[in-house]
């Protein structure tokens, strides 16, 4: 809203993070033209009613499942919420005429190990497949965690210590990239400005963290002793997790931008036609398979997407 757009189109199919949302940019931009839509990514006629309402001019699609365990055990789930859902809004921004379109991937859809991670791949490859036969400039933006957003350890953490503990960490040597929400929202929007089409910027997140120095560090600073007055407990890395996360593939190779925390990573040689059999061979596997048929499900993914490590 600080770059002043002449509308703000505001898309999500949960409402009440939609309500609070709405509410806080119309408190702080009383004279901004703010439209908050409840959606899903999965119904493309619904999405083709706003593209045609709006035809909006940018588009930053991060409308995902993007919790790792969650999806391990409902991984049809992430295949209809993030593969089609991001295929629908691609096929919208091409056929509305949209200029540039940026899509929010992770560090998890480098060399995934969970259902997540290469379902986030996949939506990596849709857009650079798609940028090559559109007037519509795709990118998408890869990066680590983000302190205080929906999800994040930090919260978590602190309404477990609020709770007198314990603290519960899933491995002693479990570490993550971090940034902040301004941070991010900044560098995303940075890349965006950078993009000619095609390229998957990757956010330098500096130096991983450690989570268990982050449970310390918190804990001393609620004025409380580790140990003593809150137990750290090592719980076992959950299904799909990664001891440490990669921002970059071994075989991609990264170029410099005019920023120097933002990287363009080597183009995947990808085109629609492979793109299209990969999601046929999703589209039959939600049609034959139920989320308890995990091991066929994976199979099928590993198919689709070469660098899944998925056990």
């Amino acid at each position: 809203m600080r770059f002043n757009p002449k509308t703000l189109v505001i898309v999500d199919i949960y409402e009440n993070n939609l309500y609070d949302i709405e509410q806080e940019l119309k408190y702080n931009y009383p004279n901004g033209d703010i439209r908050a839509i409840v959606a899903s990514v999965r119904e493309k006629k619904r999405l083709n009613e706003i593209f045609d309402e709006f035809k909006p001019y940018l588009v930053f699609h991060a409308a995902a499942h993007k919790h790792v365990p969650l999806m391990e055990t409902s991984p049809l789930e992430a295949i209809k919420n993030n593969v089609f859902g991001t295929f629908n809004t691609v096929n919208c921004a091409d056929e509305y005429g949209v200029k540039r379109f940026i899509l929010i991937s992770t560090d998890k859809a480098v060399n995934p190990t969970n259902i997540m991670g290469a379902t986030k791949r996949l939506c990596e490859m849709i857009i650079q497949a798609k940028n090559k036969i559109s007037k519509t400039e795709y990118a998408a933006v890869r990066f680590g965690n983000v302190l205080g957003s929906n999800g994040s350890v930090v919260p978590l953490f602190k309404k477990q210590i609020a709770h007198g503990g314990p603290v519960t960490v899933t491995h002693k040597e479990i570490t993550r990239f971090f940034m902040t929400i301004p941070e991010a929202v900044s560098l995303v929007l940075q890349a965006m400005s950078y993009a000619k089409g095609g390229e998957i910027f990757v956010l330098d997140m500096g130096e991983p963290v450690k989570i268990y120095d982050m449970a310390v560090k918190l804990i001393k600073l609620s004025g409380l002793e580790p140990g003593v007055d809150i137990q750290i407990k090592v719980t076992g890395l959950r299904p799909g997790e990664k001891l440490y996360e990669e921002l970059l593939m071994a075989e991609e190779g990264l170029t410099q931008t005019k920023h120097d925390k933002i990287h363009i990573a080597k183009p995947m040689n990808i085109n629609m036609d492979m793109v299209n059999e990969k999601l046929d061979k999703l589209r039959s596997l939600l049609e034959d398979c139920n989320n308890e048929q995990k091991d066929e499900i994976k199979e099928v993914i590993k198919e689709v997407v070469p660098t899944y490590k998925g056990k």
